[in-house]
């Protein structure tokens, strides 16, 4: 069980880390700041294929959307991965 709590819990940090950074876009802050580029180097890995997959509509970046439902499918299927193996 306390692989299943971990692994959850880095899914919540991640979905939460791409959810700041769609947050951050509306605000323009200062791309220097320690912490913005933090939560920028380790979600552009994970939201550069979405951008590739589903360009930006004006100014409207739809990719997130699709990056977090895709998260939410692959935490879905590790998760359960994780409880067969423990069960």
């Amino acid at each position: 069980m306390f692989l299943y709590y971990v692994a959850a819990r880095l899914f919540d940090l991640y979905n939460l880390l791409i959810l700041i950074r769609l947050l951050l876009s509306w605000v323009s802050p200062d791309p220097y700041a320690p912490g913005v580029r933090f939560i920028y180097q380790v979600t552009e890995p994970f939201l550069e294929p979405f951008r590739r997959l589903l360009p930006p509509v004006g100014m409207i970046d739809f990719s997130p959307i699709l990056a977090l439902l895709v998260l939410s499918f692959i935490r879905r299927l590790v998760l359960g991965l994780i409880l067969n193996v423990i069960v």
